[in-house]
C-alpha cells in the first residue's frame, strides 16, 4: 500500500486540536507532580524512619512498575474502592504520582550539590525550618534542576498518549479514530508522532530560553 500524502495532510486539522488535550493534561500533571515531589523531598529530610521507609517503598513500587499499569490501577482500581474518576482525572493523577517520584529523585540530587552556606547561616540566625525551605532552599533548587524538570515535562507529554487506552481523546486516540475511518493507519500515526514531537520540541526550546535567562541573571 503506497503512502497517501493527502491522507497524511488531512490528519493534521483533527490532530492539532487534540494536542491541546495532551498539553493541558501534561501541564496539570506536572504542576501536581512538582508539588508532590517537593513534599516528598521535604519529608525525606525529616529523618523519621517509618516515614522515610514508607516513601522508599512507594518510590520502589512506582519506579519498578510500568506507568500503564499505574494508569489502570487509578482508572479501574479506585472505582472499586468507591472513588469514581473520569478518564482524564484518573490519567492526570496516575501520571502526576509517577512523575512526582522522579522529581523527588531529581530534587534529592540537586540538594546534594547545593552550597550549604546559606542554610547554615539561616539556621544560625534561628530562622524557622519552614522559612528556610520556602525562602532559601527551594528557590535555588528549582533553578538548579530546571533542565531535568523540562526533560520530565517532555516525558509526561509522551506519557499522555498512554491515556488513549482509557478512552481519553488525545492525539493518539484521535489518530486511531482517523485510521479506523480512512483505513490509513500509517499516515494517521505518523502525523500523530510529528504533532507530539513538535509539542515536545517547543517545550524543550522554551525550557532552554528560561534556563538561559536565569543563567544570565546569576551571571
Amino acid at each position: 500500500m503506497d503512502f497517501d500524502l493527502a491522507a497524511f495532510g488531512d490528519a493534521f486539522p483533527r490532530l492539532l486540536p487534540a494536542a491541546l488535550t495532551n498539553l493541558t493534561i501534561a501541564l496539570v500533571a506536572m504542576t501536581l507532580a512538582l508539588i508532590g515531589g517537593t513534599v516528598l523531598t521535604v519529608l525525606r529530610t525529616t529523618g523519621i524512619g517509618l516515614l522515610t521507609g514508607a516513601i522508599g517503598v512507594l518510590i520502589s513500587f512506582i519506579r519498578g512498575t510500568p506507568i500503564l499499569v499505574q494508569i489502570f490501577l487509578f482508572y479501574y482500581g479506585l472505582p472499586a474502592l468507591g472513588l469514581d474518576l473520569t478518564p482524564i482525572q484518573a490519567g492526570v493523577l496516575a501520571i502526576a504520582l509517577n512523575s512526582s517520584i522522579f522529581i523527588t529523585e531529581i530534587m534529592r540530587g540537586g540538594l546534594s550539590g547545593m552550597d550549604p552556606g546559606p542554610v547554615e547561616a539561616a539556621i544560625a540566625l534561628g530562622v524557622r525550618a519552614r522559612t528556610i525551605w520556602t525562602r532559601v532552599i527551594l528557590p535555588q533548587l528549582y533553578i538548579r534542576i530546571l533542565p531535568p524538570l523540562v526533560n520530565e515535562l517532555t516525558t509526561i507529554v509522551k506519557g499522555t498518549a498512554l491515556l488513549s487506552v482509557i478512552t481519553v481523546v488525545e492525539v493518539l486516540r484521535t489518530a486511531q479514530q482517523i485510521a479506523n475511518t480512512t483505513f490509513r493507519p500509517l499516515e494517521a500515526l505518523l502525523a500523530a508522532a510529528i504533532v507530539l514531537f513538535a509539542l515536545n520540541l517547543a517545550i524543550s526550546q522554551l525550557g532552554r530560553r528560561i534556563e538561559t535567562r536565569f543563567a544570565a541573571r546569576r551571571g
